[in-house]
């Protein structure tokens, strides 16, 4: 059995091309998202790091995707 594993670059870019799509600037999700700082949206985009999974529950909801169509999953 293979265990499934997240590619943080793909999600990265999924989360990117969401924004872009939804017309939503890194500094209004970081308000939407109730960030001090865009940091962690950036990490999340350049494929550094994933949210956290309220935070994917929350994007999910902000873009009116399913989570799945945030994680790339190999």
């Amino acid at each position: 059995m293979q265990i499934p594993v997240v590619n943080l670059k793909q999600t990265g870019q999924n989360i990117y091309l969401l924004r872009e799509q939804s017309g939503i600037s890194v500094k209004e999700l970081q308000l939407l998202l109730g960030f001090a700082t865009p940091q962690a949206i950036y990490k999340w985009e350049h494929g550094d790091s994933l949210p956290t999974v309220d935070n994917l529950v929350a994007l999910s909801a902000i873009f009116s995707v399913p989570i799945d169509s945030i994680l790339a999953v190999s």
